[in-house]
């Protein structure tokens, strides 16, 4: 079992989430229960799943866990592309989040390899 907390990718997932929280705060009180919602919820999900996939006790498991974070990310992005596209928040209070979460995403997908080749391998060399 790992200590999620000291998993940069979960750092900077929660760096993702304190900027999502920030920018979703300058959204029309209507938004409140549509985009805002999506948005932190994506948002969240990101930390939530490193840190439950870290309870996991396979590696295979771990990095099911780790893809579903990914997929929140790649989530996340669209909901803040949206938000540009429909000027519901000015483009420069967007895109250093994006940045953000592009930093992030090629974290988890080279976590995500690193882990896949080490299981892949682990397969065809069991211990004896």
């Amino acid at each position: 079992m790992r200590n999620f907390r000291e998993l940069q990718i979960w750092q900077k997932g929660m760096e993702v989430v304190n900027d999502v929280y920030q920018v979703t705060c300058l959204l029309p009180k209507d938004e409140k229960y549509g985009l805002k919602s999506q948005l932190q919820r994506s948002a969240v999900s990101i930390p939530s799943n490193i840190a439950e996939g870290c309870s996991r006790h396979s590696e295979i498991d771990f990095k099911r866990f780790l893809e579903i974070a990914i997929g929140s990310s790649f989530e996340l992005e669209t909901q803040l592309m949206i938000l540009e596209q429909t000027k519901l928040i000015r483009e420069e209070k967007v895109v250093p989040v994006l940045q953000l979460l592009t930093e992030e995403q090629k974290m988890l997908n080279s976590f995500i390899t690193s882990i896949r080749k080490r299981t892949t391998h682990s397969q065809y060399n069991p211990k004896p």
